[in-house]
């Protein structure tokens, strides 16, 4: 680990309190070529048409060696404050000595031209810090009776920036109306000659005053924790004995040096002693304003590239942090296990990424006093309840109530705080909140998140905790140009395929087919917004022209067809013989048997080759069997058959029609599948469970519209069979309940290393098809709505990236 220079900004996620983000000014580039003429025409449903590919930006060529080299170094910029208040800690022996000099000279010689000290950026969301920091550092000058210029020059920066002490609008570091006025109160002990009026000296002890007022009215347990937290401001008024309750295995208060120092000013402790000499063994002659943090910095950085969606590029580096960070999982480390916000982090990020650990180590998090007892909850810290919130979801067993506790009063919280957060510099914070609260992590498509999380993204974005910092050795300019080059080259292969798609479906005359919908755009939305890597082009014209394809077909068994057509198609698929000119009943059934023949074919083929073994034959199978429940299902309304709800289900997964769209893609995603795999129970149940989740979520959004119509689903037949004690909304209930559990079950098996055969390249298809199915179905059936989707599919497909000022 070293120091950050002053002068890099990047940035920084933080332990247990509020982020505040410095607004900065965002890279400034034109994220694409001249745009086409064709993003400026619309098509009747409001989806957006282009005539033309969209071309990857001409900027600087982003060096991913350079992130991979930093990308495991925890790097954190020095902390003036926090070196002050070292500075401050006499020798136990000799209280006349300072037991640090090195940190005084360190101070002398990082002043700023200015006469202040800390980060030096005097943007207005810095001042106060700077202002902090500046007083801490005059303090810890005069009480050693050393740098007279230096004192000098940095009671000049205070008094020409004073009036920003008072400025209720500009954002504070924790504690700053504590502990300014408490350093204020110091300096006039000292009889620092201070270049204030009385009269705002008086008014800054007025606000602090104001401030313990209104913490005594919080929790008892997070009014003392807050407290000790800032206890430097409080001197001798604080119990420093009920202040060192606080103390952590390494010696420290809360991990921070200058609340640890500020103890060791009014009474000894070896061990707190022992924390201060580590830190300046490991970085010289200051300290850092939080340590350690290196885990909570890790975690936020593979979070950063994956939700930035170039993650694919650093597989190998973030396989190796996760291994590092599950290590310290499997020890306890109290780094993880004493912040709420790591600890969440830690179990959403290990899970997702295939580690088997129990949500047990989140048991405490489930009572939302336990929240409010803490500095987190003092602070009522957005961040933490949204590290938390964002790991109740990563559910995978239906035993673990504690993730459901978690989700429950967390997803309240932060959507009352929401409703009544109106800070500017919380701005960043509070979107992506929002984004959470709308797009739970199972209902959240990665190319939308990808997008947003670029277009919010800040180069320059500080932590403040007591004081700002910076960490991470990669420059934040380099992830985000990265990240806008990829997703540029990811909609220009995105527009070419759509072309493809669209020739391919006249070439195969399904535009001729009026019965159909044309739903080619929605399939192919689907496709790239899940297999959104430019290498995943196969795999994603697979499941969009099988999209196609199930689309017609359901449209022809449901009405669009007659029974003769029906039996036709499937006899046809059963022979599965290219000439077939004398034994086609209709036109219709010609163009789609032969679409459909052509294109197994031929994905067949491709496939083939990949996999080193004839799929074609197992192509065919999933068509057929396809088919054969759609038949039945026809069947059953024809004859008005009622079937019981086991009867509807065990046919009901395979008729919604996943099969031909996920199975066939599999082949294309990049791992070899034997026969073995493909018949193995997992490989089935992975089917089966989307394919339920998929069935019921359609079922509830639309069995208004498909029992006028006369279909049957699921929750008319939950109706039906319950001897009229069940109610509609009953029905729903229960069938949210079964789409709840097997999403989790879903979700565990693609998770499960142990005793698995499939693939999890592959397994993670299925996660994503749950994905896009939930986000389809959110609000009602948006596959069938003419506009539901359309501001997605043109965020995904056209809408360039907005980055700028």
């Amino acid at each position: 680990m070293q120091f950050l220079s002053p002068s890099i900004g990047c940035s920084i996620c933080g332990i247990g309190c509020p982020n505040i983000y410095i607004p900065s000014l965002r890279i400034t580039q034109s994220t694409r070529a001249a745009a086409p003429e064709g993003l400026n025409v619309f098509l009747d449903d409001g989806l957006k048409k282009s005539k033309s590919a969209n071309v990857p930006i001409q900027g600087t060529k982003v060096s991913k060696e350079r992130i991979r080299e930093q990308l495991h170094k925890v790097d954190l910029s020095a902390s003036s404050y926090d070196t002050a208040w070292v500075a401050m800690v006499p020798l136990p022996e000799f209280p006349q000595i300072p037991c640090f000099p090195e940190c005084l000279n360190w101070i002398m010689e990082n002043q700023h031209p200015d006469g202040s000290w800390g980060i030096h950026c005097l943007h207005p969301s810095l001042v106060k810090d700077a202002l902090s920091s500046t007083l801490a550092c005059v303090l810890a000058l005069k009480r050693w009776n050393l740098g007279e210029e230096h004192v000098r020059r940095g009671l000049l920066f205070i008094g020409s920036y004073f009036s920003s002490a008072m400025n209720g609008k500009l954002h504070s570091p924790i504690g700053f109306d504590i502990i300014f006025p408490g350093m204020l109160g110091y300096a006039i002990e000292m009889g620092i000659d201070l270049p204030i009026g009385q009269n705002d000296v008086d008014a800054m002890f007025y606000k602090r005053d104001l401030e313990l007022q209104r913490v005594s009215g919080n929790s008892f347990e997070g009014r003392k924790a807050y407290l000790a937290y800032v206890a430097e401001g409080l001197g001798k008024s604080q119990d420093w004995h009920e202040a060192m309750k606080y103390q952590r295995e390494n010696g420290s208060l809360f991990n921070s040096p200058s609340t640890t120092a500020a103890a060791l000013t009014h009474i000894h402790d070896a061990k707190a002693l022992e924390y201060l000499c580590s830190l300046l063994q490991k970085f010289g002659s200051s300290v850092p304003a939080t340590y350690p943090i290196d885990i909570y910095t890790l975690l936020c950085m593979v979070d950063k590239i994956e939700r930035l969606g170039i993650a694919r590029h650093f597989s190998f580096e973030i396989k190796n942090i996760m291994d590092r960070i599950y290590r310290c999982w499997l020890k306890n480390d109290e780094e993880i296990n004493a912040d709420m916000a790591t600890c969440a982090m830690a179990f959403r990020l290990l899970r997702l990424n295939g580690f088997d650990i129990s949500s047990d180590a989140l048991t405490q998090f489930g009572d939302l006093n336990f929240f409010f007892n803490s500095i987190q909850g003092h602070l009522k810290d957005m961040k933490t309840v949204l590290e938390l919130y964002k790991a109740s979801q990563i559910k995978i067993l239906p035993n673990e109530r504690v993730l459901d506790k978690i989700g429950s009063w967390s997803s309240n919280f932060l959507r009352e705080e929401l409703s009544t957060n109106s800070e500017d510099g919380l701005q960043v914070l509070s979107q992506e909140v929002d984004y959470a609260l709308k797009f739970p992590s199972y209902a959240n498509l990665e190319c939308l998140e990808h997008k947003n999380c670029i277009e919010n993204f800040k180069v320059e974005n500080f932590r403040v905790l007591k004081t700002s910092y910076m960490s991470s050795g990669v420059d934040d300019k380099d992830l985000l140009e990265l990240a806008l080059e990829d997703f540029n080259l990811c909609q220009s292969i995105y527009h070419k395929e759509l072309q493809h798609l669209e020739s391919w479906i006249k070439e195969n005359r399904l535009d001729q087919l009026e019965f159909a919908r044309q739903k080619q755009t929605y399939c192919y939305f689907s496709a790239a917004a899940t297999l959104f890597s430019p290498e995943s082009s196969d795999a994603r014209m697979s499941w969009a022209q099988n999209g196609v394809l199930t689309t017609i077909v359901d449209d022809l068994f449901d009405h669009g067809g007659s029974r003769e057509e029906l039996i036709n198609l499937i006899s046809l698929i059963e022979k599965w013989d290219g000439n077939h000119e004398k034994h086609f009943c209709s036109e219709q059934v010609k163009i789609i048997y032969s679409a459909i023949h052509n294109t197994i074919n031929e994905l067949g083929a491709k496939a083939s080759a990949l996999q080193n073994r004839t799929v074609t034959d197992h192509l065919v199978e999933i068509w057929l069997t396809l088919m054969k429940a759609m038949m039945k299902e026809a069947e059953w309304v024809r004859t008005k058959t009622v079937p019981t709800m086991d009867e509807y289900m065990a046919n009901g997964y395979i008729s919604f029609a996943l099969g031909p769209i996920i199975l066939p893609a599999l082949y294309f995603v990049g791992p070899e599948l034997s026969v073995d795999v493909i018949g193995d129970t997992e490989y089935h149940n992975l089917y089966k469970l989307v394919s339920i989740c998929g069935r019921l979520l359609n079922d509830m959004q639309g069995f208004e519209r498909e029992g006028k119509e006369g279909k049957l689903c699921s929750v008319s037949l939950r109706i039906a069979h319950g001897c009229g004690l069940t109610s509609e909304e009953e029905a729903i209930m229960e069938i949210q309940g079964i789409v709840d559990s097997s999403r989790e079950e879903l979700l565990r098996l693609v998770l499960q290393n142990e005793g698995s055969v499939v693939p999890r390249a592959c397994k993670d298809v299925f996660w994503k098809m749950s994905r896009i199915l939930h986000f389809f179905y959110m609000k009602n059936d948006g596959f069938t709505s003419p506009t539901e989707m359309v501001s997605a599919v043109n965020a995904v497909i056209y809408d360039p990236l907005k980055v700028g000022c």
